[in-house]
């Protein structure tokens, strides 16, 4: 993946099941990833994970209740 698409890949919704934190792009994609790597993510409540909001039009991500912040770009 080019730097370019990396750069243009904004979220737009976030979730988490046991396992892992799921996060949908405005073009549509979908991201999977083990919450093993987010040890802040990993070790919240379900109801502290489902507490976020999108910085920046969706180019990262933040979660108010465990000061995690998580940039889309990373996540590619």
């Amino acid at each position: 993946m080019t730097t370019t698409v990396a750069k243009q890949a904004l979220a737009t919704m976030v979730t988490c099941d046991e396992d892992h934190l799921h996060v949908t792009l405005v073009d549509g994609r979908e991201l999977s990833v083990p919450l093993a790597w987010f040890p802040r993510l990993r070790a919240a409540t379900t109801q502290q994970r489902a507490v976020w909001r999108l910085l920046g039009h969706g180019a990262g991500i933040h979660w108010p209740e465990l000061d995690e912040d998580l940039s889309v770009q990373a996540l590619l």
